[in-house]
């Protein structure tokens, strides 16, 4: 079978804006979460974020073009960019009618739809923002990448919710596979800090509200004081090429995306199906897509929200999937320090896999100071540790029942 592999990879997130940065920050156990910024949080009962910092959309693509992205868009170009850059593929003489792109996204340029209510609400519909339907639905991130880029080839987004980052890379693996593509830039990204979704997500009672006042220790995942997620935004993209294509073009290969599954619990919008059934069949189809045994994976990237619901359900699954193995690997939540980044979460933390396998280090679930009776395996508590990892696995769950998985492997 064509292998996919990693030549490039590039991240905007709340605990840096490069790979570099980002890795760093990840090892040194650093938490991205502070109080909300982007609006006055005060009447809100979650007043904590996890806020991408110091970014310049200047600084990655042109003024003028930037203006017209929503901030999920500039954050997808961003990445994608930084991962173009990594792959060497500028001036490379690929067939850009052979590249392809692949994002997922969540909830759009949501503060662009607030903007523009607001306007029609208070002047009429002539004072409305000309481009907010370009700019607020969710396949401009894709498309942008493909025009900053000049990509002929399909451009396609994935809407699974939290998963959809994940799918992302899971449908790219395909598209090299098949033979659709040699090049495809794939991952997710999500920017919706605004009052709107945080509002709604308040409404459901999913938001973090009992650390307002100590905001880095909101995010707890499998911690028996954990009170529901904060939410984040950023963006991660790979470039995945296949082992052919990349060797004959001299690239430096980083790693291989070797596995992908996919399920859907067919259960409820929001809440996990209790069992943790789903979950575990999306593992156990990306493993037997990567042709390992689950003994092969040292590493599990847990989707680890920091719910009541979430983590312990998400244990029974990790020890579904992996046997008796589930007790002997390491599993942790980097949302523990980036927040729950919606649909570039998978991507991000497929990033940290991919990561972790080259430089041979489990990263911390931070703040995890007394683990919930029902989360009993080896998280990595507060401080990552350095180890060998030939195989790693990233999991990711999104509302209206959506499982998926990737496994990442050293290139050999």
């Amino acid at each position: 079978m064509t292998k996919a592999v990693i030549t490039g990879m590039g991240v905007i997130s709340p605990i840096g804006n490069d790979i570099d940065t980002f890795w760093a920050s990840i090892k040194a156990g650093k938490s991205g979460l502070g109080p909300i910024t982007r609006f006055d949080a005060t009447e809100f009962d979650s007043r904590v974020a996890a806020e991408v910092k110091n970014f310049e959309a200047s600084q990655f693509m042109d003024k003028k073009d930037a203006r017209k992205m929503a901030l999920f868009t500039q954050f997808a170009v961003a990445a994608a960019v930084q991962a173009w850059k990594q792959a060497a593929l500028e001036g490379s003489g690929v067939d850009l009618e052979r590249v392809a792109v692949v994002m997922g996204n969540g909830i759009g340029g949501i503060e662009i739809f607030e903007e523009s209510h607001k306007k029609l609400l208070s002047s009429g519909p002539s004072r409305m923002l000309p481009l907010t339907v370009p700019m607020m639905i969710t396949n401009e991130a894709a498309g942008n990448i493909s025009i900053h880029f000049g990509i002929k080839g399909p451009t396609l987004t994935t809407a699974t919710a939290c998963a959809s980052g994940t799918d992302a890379l899971g449908q790219a693996m395909d598209m090299i596979r098949s033979g659709r593509a040699d090049v495809v830039v794939a991952g997710g990204t999500e920017g919706a800090i605004s009052a709107f979704a945080v509002g709604s997500f308040c409404m459901l009672k999913a938001l973090s509200t009992a650390y307002n006042d100590n905001p880095q220790k909101a995010s707890r995942p499998f911690d028996s004081a954990r009170d529901g997620f904060v939410i984040g935004e950023g963006a991660g993209v790979m470039i995945l090429e296949s082992e052919a294509h990349a060797k004959a073009r001299g690239a430096k290969i980083l790693g291989e995306l070797a596995g992908y599954g996919s399920s859907c619990d067919a259960y409820h919008v929001t809440a996990p199906e209790p069992s943790g059934d789903g979950g575990a069949l999306a593992i156990r189809l990306a493993l037997k897509d990567a042709g390992i045994a689950p003994e092969a994976v040292a590493y599990y990237n847990a989707h680890g929200t920091s719910t009541q619901m979430n983590d312990p359900i998400e244990t029974q699954m990790v020890k579904k999937a992996f046997g008796d193995h589930a007790r002997k690997m390491k599993v942790s939540s980097t949302k523990s320090m980036t927040g729950h980044m919606i649909a570039a979460a998978g991507a991000v933390e497929a990033i940290v896999c991919a990561l972790a396998i080259q430089d041979g280090f489990f990263p911390p679930t931070i703040n995890l100071d007394k683990a919930d009776e029902a989360c009993d395996l080896d998280y990595v508590p507060n401080v990552g540790v350095y180890g060998t990892i030939d195989a790693a696995a990233s999991g990711s769950l999104g509302f209206g029942g959506h499982n998926a998985c990737v496994v990442l492997r050293k290139y050999k």
